[in-house]
């Protein structure tokens, strides 16, 4: 059974920063795609960030500011966010395709989640 557990996150400052970790088990992910996303209250989760045998892709609201990476020998994924931002307050999740392609769905696998709060 695959799982993803994320970690990391809790209350930062506005201008600060936090890396969020989420580790698998289950199956070994190499370079298949992997990905974060979030979601804040009152709102619809949202694409972060993602890496994957194509390189990473990130959304226009954290490029710049955020960094994907991921350790292939841990079978990790991190992502280190800096320049925090009260509207970067949400739950993270971090997400695993389970068959080909490269664009994560509902259908694939899922953490439970982080969340990270920024104070301004």
């Amino acid at each position: 059974q695959v799982r993803l557990v994320e970690s990391g996150g809790g209350l930062v400052q506005a201008g600060g920063s936090l890396t969020l970790s989420c580790v698998a088990s289950g199956h070994t992910f190499g370079d298949e795609p992997m990905g974060w996303f979030r979601q804040a209250p009152g709102k619809e989760r949202e694409f972060v960030g993602s890496i994957s045998w194509f390189g990473t892709l990130y959304a226009d609201s954290v490029k710049g500011r955020f960094t994907i990476s991921r350790d292939h020998a841990k079978n990790m994924v991190f992502l280190q966010m800096s320049s925090l931002k009260p509207e970067d307050t949400a739950r993270y999740f971090c997400a695993a395709k389970s068959s080909g392609g490269i664009t994560i769905t509902d259908d694939d696998y899922w953490g439970q989640g982080t969340q990270v709060t920024v104070s301004s």
